[in-house]
């Protein structure tokens, strides 16, 4: 018997988690950072395209001006050819006169499989001496499920402008990305998130 089912596993516990896609697999902070926290970001990605790229700028940013802090789309501050040449880059970036610079780079999307078994109610059952019942709570059968989803990795890294120096830095993990557009905002408030709570960014 094959049962299809609707939610897989992984899937559900996403969907019981507020229906957040993406989350920090792991990260690291420089904890001699004594601030003052950052008001003004650069946002810089590297996406499967430049189109893909702006639109995660774009919407990165806005994010961070939500949050209180004065965000910058990189490609309104850096331009394409600058981005080859890391003298051109590094002087686009000083001169838009921010403090901090967050690269994001898309690091690849992988497609795994997984297979749970579950006790599902079906079958006739026994209930006793010459009495067949077909209740369904009578039988339970163990019945395997094969979910396939997507699990796209990306890299996050803040730099100080001024000092050069790597302040935070983080691998994230998306479950299942539809496009850049629609994960965006949920993958910058998890970076925030972090910013925030590590008193990197001084937001509202």
């Amino acid at each position: 018997m094959k049962v299809r089912w609707a939610f897989p596993l992984v899937a559900l516990i996403i969907l019981l988690a507020g229906c957040q896609t993406t989350s920090i697999r792991s990260a690291w902070f420089d904890t001699d950072f004594a601030g003052p926290p950052l008001r003004r970001i650069v946002v810089v990605g590297s996406i499967d395209t430049l189109a893909d790229g702006r639109v995660f700028e774009d919407l990165f940013a806005e994010k961070l001006r939500a949050a209180g802090v004065d965000g910058i789309a990189g490609h309104t501050v850096v331009p394409d050819a600058a981005r080859t040449s890391e003298a051109q880059f590094v002087s686009a970036v000083v001169g838009s006169g921010a403090q901090g610079l967050l690269l994001v780079r898309l690091l690849g999307v992988e497609t795994r499989t997984q297979v749970t078994t579950t006790m599902v109610p079906g079958g006739m059952g026994w209930w006793g001496p010459g009495t067949w019942s077909s209740h369904p709570t009578a039988v339970r059968v163990p019945v395997q499920q094969v979910s396939r989803y997507d699990l796209a990795t990306a890299e996050a890294k803040l730099y100080d402008v001024q000092t050069k120096q790597l302040i935070w830095a983080a691998t994230t993990s998306t479950f299942n990305p539809r496009s850049v557009a629609r994960e965006t905002p949920g993958f910058a408030d998890v970076v925030i998130g972090q910013l925030s709570s590590r008193g990197i960014i001084a937001g509202r």
